[in-house]
């Protein structure tokens, strides 16, 4: 059924009321909802919804960081690690002390085999915070990965000084001195 406005006689063309409340409805809040729309999705293990809703407030507003680092996290969860690498990317790059979104790209470089790029971003996180034992535990296992187990040990070590338990295994199991 289609509705007719007439604005003071301004409005010359039929309008739905589909197109009435997009052209008047504000944008940050249908962003606000499709936001939490995906959030919901994320939580109920749907994914590929979740990525359809971050996809629709990206659209709507390029600089919306959370729905970037929640469509990384989408894309984590389904093995689409180049598209995560590029939504952390994007925020790191609009906040480069995001330490969350370097921890989270570093997971997918290693996913990609890519060590060296998971490390250096291990390394930024590990500049922003000294005590963070699982950027230690996590650089340690890229170090592995690369055959410098040396340098993995002292991030183990590191990471079970900081009271990381699981290193306490993991050096066990990899024969760390």
């Amino acid at each position: 059924m289609r509705i007719l406005f007439l604005a003071l006689g301004f409005c010359s063309s039929p309008v739905t009321w589909a197109q009435y409340m997009a052209a008047n409805s504000d944008p940050a809040s249908a962003q606000d909802t499709r936001y939490k729309e995906g959030e919901r999705a994320y939580r109920a293990g749907d994914h590929a919804l979740a990525i359809a809703a971050f996809d629709d407030v990206i659209t709507s507003a390029p600089e919306h960081l959370n729905a970037h680092l929640q469509r990384g996290f989408c894309h984590s969860v389904l093995l689409h690690h180049e598209q995560a690498v590029a939504d952390f990317s994007m925020v790191i790059e609009r906040r480069p002390e995001h330490i969350w979104a370097y921890t989270c790209r570093s997971a997918a470089f290693m996913k990609l085999g890519l060590y060296d790029r998971a490390i250096l971003d291990l390394e930024r996180v590990l500049q922003l915070d000294p005590n963070n034992d699982e950027a230690y535990n996590n650089r340690g296992w890229a170090y592995k990965a690369i055959g410098e187990h040396e340098r993995a040990c002292q991030d183990w070590n590191a990471s079970r000084k900081l009271g990381n338990d699981e290193a306490k295994i993991i050096l066990n199991n990899n024969r760390c001195k």
